[in-house]
């Protein structure tokens, strides 16, 4: 509860920062506080059996969050109840308002016996057993837990107070009478992720009240320690402190009690200096680990993410496989190991240096591409091989702030021009060695053909145009490379093999003469030049060859009816010379 009131009177100062104000922080976290906001949050949102393990899950999205703003954290539990305050534990169980375990363990006896200066609470209740749950899932995400002597916001107040901490979690007002500087009341994830932050620098700016001035509220209105003056307001309160000195203020009224209280209608609640003094030394002398302990200093030094660890809890807590706990803590680390690199960049010692002489390699291998996410300008990037990540989205800036060099890298890959695959000349020039193709008969084994663009004439045959197709077949040319006369007939025009072919078969034909050359029942020719695409003929036994001219190769744009089997080899054909660079 803290102090009444006391919230609503520092409303003037409160401030809605964004989530990332948050990042490169050392944070103490009041855990009692945590789980109460969470048991609030979920409460209504699931089955008895499932509840605490929505609590829980909502424990561990928060400080994954926090993880990948780089926020160091530190959990600070509640140790024994004060004496002091166990009157008003004894109060508030009597009153029928939400208590917890540990308050309800007090009696009657424990709140007025004068010897008890401390109750040890309950380790066996609900709220203890969550809190011991709470605190494993922390420690294997990295974040150590302190356990402290009394109160929790006490200890937490005393690190920020000695600047070992930049800021705590509490939703306790009376933390700022312990000596809190900087207080973040509530934190919310999502679209639009949040804090709720009071600074008492604003508080002393704005409203004039320092720790001695809200410590004097804290004996006027009530709290925790004090049941304050019974029909004060907290305006009348406010204006009461108001018109003492910060300084003097606690000294008048240990001295002068309550008749700084003009209109108090009742002074019975406070009616001796002796109370006013306990007070004081609670809120100013709280029993704590000091600074310099060895309890304070093994929460300080950085812990590793146990990650065989923390697989194990989500198995137990979520029923998470590990590939899931995986998705959800691996960006974050990756994006906290990203801003420690930033921050190595930013430093003085490195702010020359480029990036391949940084002395720690950057995470980020690469960027993919821009996003936009909930309205801010991302990158998706690559990370290293070690984070065992394949991509993650991070913002924009702070790939600006680390890795610059990697943007511009990405700016100048986007705006090169793409290579494109040539297209094939009208005509081709120069020969095109080893082409396997299929072309007469669409097997595996391909044999080899020469082209080269020229018009033949031969004998007796006007009116022939041609291009001249040299094949090289491997299967012959191993026994053609010499007929045993020193003769080579590896090689030799297509259409002289076709032709003195069909003269064994018609001795009518006419043909170059070539002795050597092989004999071929059919043969396929392959129109290159033509614009249109290209078209096949076959020239077979049937086809009686006379003096007559023939056309071998047509080059004109006839109109002649071709096989769809002659269409489908001129296409494939056509498709691989495109593949073929310029």
């Amino acid at each position: 509860m803290g102090v009444k009131n006391l919230w609503n009177i520092l409303e003037s100062c409160k401030k809605t920062l964004p989530l990332h104000h948050l990042q490169n922080k050392r944070l103490c976290i009041d855990l009692s506080c945590w789980i109460v906001q969470l048991k609030r949050v979920y409460k209504c949102h699931a089955s008895h059996s499932h509840y605490e393990k929505l609590y829980l899950s909502g424990l561990f999205h928060r400080l994954r969050a926090l993880i990948a703003l780089n926020c160091t954290l530190i959990f600070v539990t509640d140790g024994s109840i004060p004496a002091i305050k166990l009157s008003t534990y004894r109060k508030r169980l009597n009153s029928g308002n939400e208590v917890t375990d540990d308050e309800r363990q007090v009696t009657e006896d424990e709140a007025n016996s004068d010897k008890v200066t401390s109750l040890k609470r309950n380790m066996g209740s609900d709220f203890s057993c969550m809190i011991r749950d709470a605190k494993a899932l922390g420690l294997a995400l990295g974040v150590p837990c302190l356990d402290g002597i009394e109160e929790a916001e006490a200890q937490c107040a005393l690190l920020n107070l000695e600047s070992l901490c930049d800021g705590c979690f509490s939703s306790d007002s009376d933390i700022f009478l312990f000596g809190a500087k900087t207080v973040y009341r509530d934190i919310h994830l999502g679209e639009e992720g949040h804090v709720v932050c009071y600074e008492m620098a604003d508080i002393e700016r704005k409203l004039g009240y320092g720790r001695n001035s809200l410590i004097t509220l804290a004996l006027l209105l009530g709290g925790d320690y004090s049941k304050g003056v019974h029909g004060l307001g907290p305006e009348e309160a406010c204006r009461i402190v108001k018109s003492i000195a910060d300084n003097v203020v606690l000294e008048r009224i240990a001295s002068e009690g309550l008749s700084l209280v003009k209109k108090a209608r009742n002074s019975r609640n406070l009616n001796g200096e002796n109370q006013f003094l306990e007070v004081i030394d609670a809120y100013t002398k709280p029993k704590c680990h000091s600074a310099d302990s060895d309890a304070v200093y093994r929460v300080l030094v950085q812990h590793p993410i146990l990650h065989t660890k923390l697989h194990q809890i989500c198995a137990q807590f979520f029923e998470w496989p590990s590939e899931k706990t995986d998705e959800y803590i691996l960006p974050k680390i990756a994006e906290r190991d990203l801003r420690r690199f930033a921050n190595l960049r930013t430093s003085s010692a490195a702010v020359e240096l480029p990036l391949h002489k940084m002395p720690v390699k950057c995470p980020v291998t690469g960027i993919i591409k821009p996003r936009r996410v909930r309205g801010t300008e991302c990158f998706e990037v690559s990370w290293e091989e070690s984070y065992g990540l394949k991509s993650s989205v991070v913002p924009a800036e702070l790939i600006e702030s680390a890795c610059p060099e990697k943007i511009v890298e990405f700016k100048e890959r986007k705006a090169a021009p793409r290579t494109k695959k040539s297209k094939p000349r009208s005509r081709i020039d120069q020969k095109l060695q080893a082409l396997s193709l299929d072309i007469e008969s669409g097997s595996s084994s391909v044999p080899s053909v020469a082209f080269s663009s020229k018009t033949v004439m031969p004998e007796n045959m006007t009116g022939v145009s041609e291009v001249n197709f040299t094949r090289h077949d491997p299967f012959l040319d191993a026994e053609s490379e010499s007929d045993g006369d020193g003769n080579s007939n590896a090689a030799m025009p297509l259409y002289q093999t076709a032709l003195e072919s069909e003269s064994k078969a018609d001795g009518n034909a006419r043909i170059p003469s070539n002795p050597a050359a092989p004999t071929n029942a059919n043969y396929e020719v392959i129109d290159l030049i033509s614009p249109s695409p290209a078209h096949c003929r076959n020239v077979s036994r049937s086809q009686k060859m006379s003096n007559q001219a023939i056309s071998v190769i047509d080059l004109s744009d006839s109109d002649t009816e071709r096989s769809p089997e002659h269409e489908r080899k001129a296409r494939e054909l056509r498709l691989f010379l495109a593949s073929i660079p310029d």
